[in-house]
């Protein structure tokens, strides 16, 4: 009797069960499509190790490529919303158009999770949206003291693209710090995004004698950069913030990159909680390699503390009590570490440090909160 109880529970729940949507919007193309590509990654590993919640819902993605472009990311959006019926939404990647993402997602009163958003004013004033990245502000003053402290540069030139709040955000921070720290900031340059020759740039830079050069600016120019600086005889140490976190930095720049230094949110080779481990394995099983970025990381943070915000909710599945519950995470034991999520949406997370060696990033340091 017990067992015919137990089966027909069983049926009951999975003649119930229900298929509700996640909304994804990222870069699949474009400019910054690395980015969106990693991210994907860890968003579809993540929802096949966990697509059920504790009511036999099933969890599936909707994607949809932004192009890299704001007003595609603002229309994706609006589209998942009004068109799919997600109950929340994943994206997207670089600070201006998770903007658009996040004005969708206030107005229609939506849960967003960002997963490498950085931009420090990203979520002021704002209900609905939080991110499992660190800010700009403490990654740019992070490595401020990391260069000084560790490292012992006492002089340092920026080189910044005026034309997005990503770069404009971690120089800020950078200089403050250093500054603060002791150091000197011997010239501060700007470029824009799309920049391909950078030889007037890097002649100003070779007269100045710096330390350290920061880079705080996206792959695709910062490879340009670096090659066209070594190139050219300068060979002033470089770093940069998770912009050039991705394997294509290192491919568009070669032997180039060699003893570049750059701040991550996550060490393949140091996982540091059990769902870390798991996710690597599965990883290595799929793509047989261990090497993951940080972005494929990050994505998978963003649909897991999703998924554990729903399981949280299963008996009240609305998107305001999703929201609520993103809002109150803590010690979330993710695959990028230990996340907490506060009131304002913003991560308290730590960092960590890496060196471009033989053509692969390699853990250096941890830098907690």
């Amino acid at each position: 009797m017990k067992k015919i109880l137990i089966l027909m529970s069983i049926l009951t729940l999975a003649i119930n069960a229900k298929e509700v949507k996640i909304g994804v919007v990222l870069p699949l193309s474009g400019a910054v499509a690395a980015y969106g590509q990693s991210a994907l990654e860890g968003i579809k590993l993540a929802n096949s190790m966990q697509n059920s919640l504790s009511n036999n819902d099933t969890i599936s993605l909707v994607v949809v490529d932004t192009k890299g472009d704001k007003i595609e990311s603002s229309s994706a959006a609006n589209r998942l919303v009004s068109q799919d019926k997600v109950i929340g939404l994943i994206g997207e990647m670089v600070t201006a158009n998770t903007l658009q993402v996040i004005k969708v997602a206030e107005d229609k009163k939506i849960p967003l999770i960002a997963p490498a958003a950085t931009g420090d004013k990203l979520l002021e004033k704002k209900l609905y949206s939080s991110r499992v990245c660190f800010m700009d502000s403490f990654q740019g003053s992070s490595l401020a003291k990391y260069a000084f402290e560790k490292l012992s540069y006492k002089t340092a030139v920026v080189v910044l693209d005026q034309s997005t709040d990503y770069s404009l955000g971690l120089a800020r921070a950078f200089e403050k710090t250093f500054k603060e720290q002791g150091g000197t900031i011997l010239k501060s340059i700007k470029i824009n995004s799309g920049d391909k020759d950078f030889k007037a740039v890097i002649s100003q830079i070779k007269g100045l004698n710096a330390d350290f050069i920061y880079l705080p600016i996206y792959y695709t120019e910062a490879s340009l950069f670096v090659r066209q600086a070594r190139n050219l005889g300068l060979d002033t140490p470089i770093g940069s913030a998770d912009g050039v976190a991705d394997e294509t930095f290192v491919s568009l720049s070669g032997k180039a990159s060699e003893g570049y230094i750059f701040t991550d949110s996550f060490d393949s080779n140091n996982p540091s909680t059990k769902l870390s481990e798991e996710f690597i394995s599965s990883y290595e099983k799929e793509k047989k390699s261990r090497e993951l970025s940080n972005f494929t990381a990050m994505g998978a943070d963003a649909y897991f503390v999703m998924f554990n915000a729903m399981n949280t909710c299963v008996n009240n599945l609305t998107s305001e009590c999703i929201n609520d519950a993103i809002h109150q995470t803590k010690n979330f034991e993710g695959v990028s570490g230990v996340i907490n999520i506060d009131k304002t949406g913003n991560a308290t997370r730590s960092l960590v440090v890496k060196e471009i060696k033989d053509q692969k990033p390699v853990y250096k340091d941890t830098i907690l909160p």
